[in-house]
């Protein structure tokens, strides 16, 4: 199987991919061919499909096809320009080979994690972690092996964890060079601040918006989660609650960015840098991972709002 990850410009293509999208689009002369994202556990990469008049099978978005194609790039990034397609036979692909996946192992980033729960020394904020990644089995499988976006950053087989893991490690930097900080409160943030994604986003391999993610969101979402578990706990403070609360809700830091609300705490501006680090700089590690050896400039990304350029020798 030739990797999407070991692709290389002029490389000839005959294998099975995962179809993770597909779009009937239009040239400017309004010719059709279709747009595909295809996947498999090394990552994604776009397709095109420009002539539909013969060696086209029937697909669809999420369906197994063998593709024969030919590597180009288009603005420094690679694309496959697809000449065939039909529908893989079951027995010729495993699925597991089509989840990408995170490159540090699960298992050890969860336990890390759990190492920042057993350092939270407010017994009510601790309660509600064990609640949520000790005794909650459900939650923690899915946790543990979940997304952390559709597509923008960490969009793999435990991007959430890897993603929640790095900002706790930033929070808790950060607490160790700001001591007006709340650490227990900040942690805590920290490790609940994205777990409205385990509904926001459906598991794998559809990684699709679910109807709660395209309503509400996965702030919402997770103000929701934390506010039902801190129900279950008698006697949890109401003004920690309103605190954690706060966090959750003001991570993305902007109203246009998400956040029902702007940061009013220190914990909260602290939270959202560590948010808003990680997100960035993993963005630009796999924009940077996927460039070809010979391209400097990297074209404008809408999400850094900015044209890349990759650092000199």
């Amino acid at each position: 199987m030739k990797l999407i990850g070991a692709m290389r410009e002029g490389d000839r293509i005959s294998d099975i991919y995962l179809c993770k999208n597909k779009v009937n689009a239009k040239t400017k002369i309004g010719k059709s061919y279709y747009s595909l994202v295809l996947q498999d556990k090394s990552g994604t990469v776009d397709g095109k499909i420009w002539d539909l008049s013969s060696g086209i099978d029937h697909f669809e978005a999420m369906q197994y096809i063998h593709v024969d194609g030919d590597v180009t790039s288009f603005q420094g990034v690679l694309q496959l320009n697809i000449r065939r397609v039909r529908l893989a036979r079951e027995g010729e692909y495993d699925p597991a080979d089509y989840l990408p996946t995170s490159p540090f192992p699960i298992k050890e980033m969860y336990e890390k994690l759990l190492k920042y729960v057993d350092g939270v020394k407010n017994p009510w904020l601790q309660a509600l972690l064990n609640a949520f990644f000790r005794e909650d089995k459900e939650f923690v499988r899915l946790f543990a092996n979940h997304s952390a976006a559709k597509s923008i950053h960490h969009s793999f087989v435990g991007g959430l964890l890897q993603h929640t893991l790095r900002v706790t490690e930033l929070c808790d930097f950060y607490c160790n060079q700001y001591p007006a900080l709340n650490r227990d409160l900040l942690i805590t943030g920290a490790i609940c601040h994205d777990i409205g994604k385990t509904r926001e986003l459906a598991a794998f391999p559809s990684n699709d918006y679910t109807d709660d993610g395209q309503l509400l969101g996965h702030i919402v979402i997770g103000y929701q989660m934390v506010m039902e578990k801190i129900a279950e706990i008698d006697g949890f403070p109401k003004r920690k609650a309103s605190e954690l609360g706060h966090l959750i809700l003001a991570h993305h830091g902007e109203l246009e960015y998400g956040s029902p609300k702007k940061p009013a705490l220190i914990e909260a501006f602290a939270l959202n840098f560590a948010d808003n680090t990680d997100a960035k700089m993993q963005t630009m590690s796999e924009l940077l991972s996927g460039a070809l050896s010979d391209t400097e400039w990297l074209g404008y990304q809408r999400l850094l709002d900015t044209n890349v350029r990759k650092t000199g020798k």
